[in-house]
């Protein structure tokens, strides 16, 4: 594990571990009665946990682990654990338990435009991520505002792939669509494609830039 997801980890960890982890949680009566918790199928756990599966305590006991396996293995789905966390009101939980869930989203966010294919886990690219974290946060701002600053290819091909994906009909997140609008975002398409124009790439950065610059304008 990289060694800042493993911070990232370790904080969550320390935070919620006020929250003891049980083996067995109480399950609806009339659903399916008690549930043990197995680390080895966490993705049917995750779909009713918090609902008819466990309290709320319970939930907070396995944030640690269902967020440390997002970002390690690929039997989670991002949208599913975001969708958990938005029922159980995440936003009105303790300062420190808030604190720790945005620092490991940031690494996580950090992992993953560091790489390109990235492999961070169950996130398959930027706008998955993204995607999730907007439901989780209500805004992606920081995020956007966080890969202005960050550079290199990998940065630049995630920028290239959700330009393609959004042309080719993906739904984003509307603070992402402004993002994109921007000159800035163009010019830095053009720049990567001057500076990688030799590498295998490059015909994608180009037709990123192509595409964008097309879409801009039929949107004004």
């Amino acid at each position: 594990m990289d060694d800042a997801l493993a911070a990232a980890v370790g904080r969550l960890r320390e935070t919620f571990a006020r929250y003891p982890r049980r083996t067995v949680l109480e399950g609806c009566p009339h659903c399916r009665g008690p549930v043990r918790v197995d680390e080895h199928d966490l993705f049917s756990l995750t779909l009713r946990l918090g609902g008819t599966v466990g309290t709320d305590d319970d939930v907070k006991s396995l944030v640690p682990l269902l967020l440390e396996r997002l970002a390690t293995g690929n039997e989670l789905v991002p949208s599913v654990i975001s969708s958990l966390l938005v029922r159980q009101d995440w936003r009105t939980w303790p300062a420190a338990e808030q604190e720790a869930v945005d620092g490991y989203l940031m690494v996580v966010w950090r992992l993953l435009l560091a790489e390109h294919p990235p492999r961070v886990g169950s996130f398959g690219d930027a706008a998955e991520f993204l995607g999730m974290a907007d439901e989780l946060c209500g805004g992606i701002g920081l995020f956007l505002h966080d890969w202005d600053t960050i550079r290199g290819s990998a940065a630049d091909r995630h920028i290239a792939d959700l330009v393609i994906g959004w042309v080719g009909g993906a739904q984003l997140p509307a603070a992402v669509l402004t993002w994109l609008h921007r000159d800035v975002v163009r010019d830095r398409l053009y720049d990567a494609f001057e500076r990688d124009h030799d590498a295998a790439w490059a015909d994608d950065l180009a037709r990123a830039y192509d595409l964008l610059s097309w879409q801009v304008s039929s949107d004004m």
